[in-house]
């Protein structure tokens, strides 16, 4: 038995955090936002377990393995909390021996992280991931998860910048920079910080850190430092003529010049932007990767091609950083099976969105409880609360597919009952007189005003309906008023 001195600290652990009310509605609106995009591009679902075998997680993150939450050893077997959705997904593929699959799943991942709650970035959060794997043409596959990113985004009302770049591109670039192949991904991890780092600071870690000569540096950031639309960094590519001489940048741009055409076509051109200081830290991208930022809500100078490199750290509205990110990983499958199977996706940080949207709502929060009936009665000296009649009436209207509620006492008060029902839509007001007749009032109560305001307005008995009609009424109301009804 527990020590009478001793205490309990009572808090969610450092990097999570609990969910209620109003807060995990908005977080279920974004999940069923994001799983219908995906359900209308032919999405199957999958779930995994939380954890996975150590030996399937390690070496596929790069520097942030060290983020990996171990566990002990509690049977015989190593493992450690999955980091992503990805590469669970290709030890299922693996296992599996599937060929070809659109599939997408939403879940915790957990990451051993500085967390800072306010930018959305924990140590416990959800992933939404959409992938599609197998054998196509070059590049339809690519262009259709761009389409999903876009379609996500117009669905959830928020303007973005798909920032995008080429792994084969990125490689050839620091070759002909004279990065020699074993600092070519960690000088890529490097340039991967330039989004949160200016470019003196990340040069400083790649030369003192990293072991890079400073010339090389310097010749490369005069390439990472640029960024445009498709067209306009393909043809600055090809204007190098020791960038256009690279075997991996010819097969890099010759991908971009099917993603260009392709992007035009499926309407996400002008969200796209070429941005070449885009690294993703993770091992395992292959080629396109792209990350997801919210539109400046302010208008800055965007540096576009020719000439005008931005350096610094790129801040978005909400200062969150990237709020979806992903690439092609074609690899990664045959680390675990005999057969290799390519695979492109995109993952959406739902925290991050979730930090967006309520920022957005401010002061305009929704309510926190999806009730839109509160059951009432009221009487004179003789009242004896109705409350069979109450319960009656709810599983009327629960029966009707109507969220509906009522006072858990046998006597309640009418002021008691319209302060419960202080952010429901509309009330069903039960009299004795009324229900002898078979039926009861509804009225529009206004979620938001106060229960002394309702008490005023007592004289407004609302609409008599028959009992008979009452959830077709309560429907028709439900549709047409303007109160904020979800």
């Amino acid at each position: 038995m527990a020590s009478k001195d001793a205490k309990i600290s009572l808090k969610a652990v450092k990097g999570t955090r609990d969910w209620s009310g109003s807060d995990l509605l908005l977080r279920d609106h974004v999940f069923e936002t994001i799983s219908n995009v995906f359900k209308l591009h032919g999405g199957t679902p999958l779930d995994t377990p939380v954890f996975e075998l150590r030996e399937i997680l390690s070496g596929k993150y790069g520097e942030d393995s060290k983020l990996i939450y171990n566990l002990e050893d509690q049977g015989g077997e190593l493992c450690a909390l999955r980091y992503d959705l990805t590469v669970p997904f290709a030890r299922w593929l693996a296992m599996n021996n599937v060929q070809q699959i659109k599939r997408y799943q939403i879940a915790k991942v957990y990451r051993r992280d500085q967390p800072a709650i306010a930018r959305g970035r924990m140590r416990e959060f959800y992933q939404c991931d959409f992938d599609i794997a197998g054998q196509y043409d070059p590049m339809i596959p690519d262009a259709e998860i761009l389409r999903v990113i876009s379609e996500t985004f117009d669905a959830l009302d928020q303007e973005i910048i798909i920032k995008l770049n080429h792994r084969k591109i990125l490689d050839g670039l620091f070759a002909v920079a004279g990065v020699s192949a074993d600092k070519i991904r960690p000088i890529s991890s490097a340039v991967d910080k330039l989004d949160k780092e200016p470019w003196e600071t990340v040069k400083k870690e790649m030369v003192e850190q990293k072991g890079l000569p400073e010339e090389v540096a310097d010749k490369i950031g005069q390439y990472v430092l640029n960024k445009g639309t498709v067209d306009e960094m393909i043809k600055f590519i090809r204007s190098d003529e020791g960038l256009a001489a690279n075997d991996e940048i010819k097969a890099g741009l010759a991908d971009m010049d099917l993603l260009s055409a392709y992007s035009k076509e499926l309407n996400t051109f002008d969200k796209i932007s070429f941005d070449l200081s885009l690294a993703r830290g993770l091992d395992y991208y292959t080629g396109v990767i792209f990350e997801v930022v919210q539109k400046p809500s302010s208008k800055k100078e965007e540096s576009r091609y020719p000439g005008k490199p931005t350096k610094g750290k790129e801040e978005t509205s909400a200062g969150v950083g990237s709020i979806a990110a992903g690439g092609r990983y074609d690899n990664l499958v045959g680390m675990y099976g005999k057969k290799q199977i390519p695979c492109v996706g995109i993952s959406f940080g739902v925290d991050r969105i979730f930090t967006i949207l309520k920022a957005r709502q401010g002061d305009k929060a929704g309510r926190s409880r999806q009730v839109d009936v509160y059951v009432m009665a009221f009487g004179g000296k003789e009242f004896d609360g109705l409350l069979l009649q109450r319960m009656s009436v709810a599983r009327q209207l629960w029966e009707g597919g109507i969220r509906a509620e009522y006072s858990a006492k046998v006597k309640p008060r009418l002021p008691q009952q319209f302060k419960a029902a202080d952010d429901v839509p509309l009330a069903v007001i039960l009299g004795q007189d009324e229900l002898a007749d078979n039926k009861v009032r509804i009225k529009v109560l206004g979620a938001g005003k106060g229960g002394e305001e309702k008490k005023e307005d007592e004289k407004d008995q609302g609409l008599l309906v028959s009992r008979d009609n009452l959830v077709e009424e309560v429907k028709k109301l439900l549709q047409t008023t303007s109160l904020p009804i979800r």
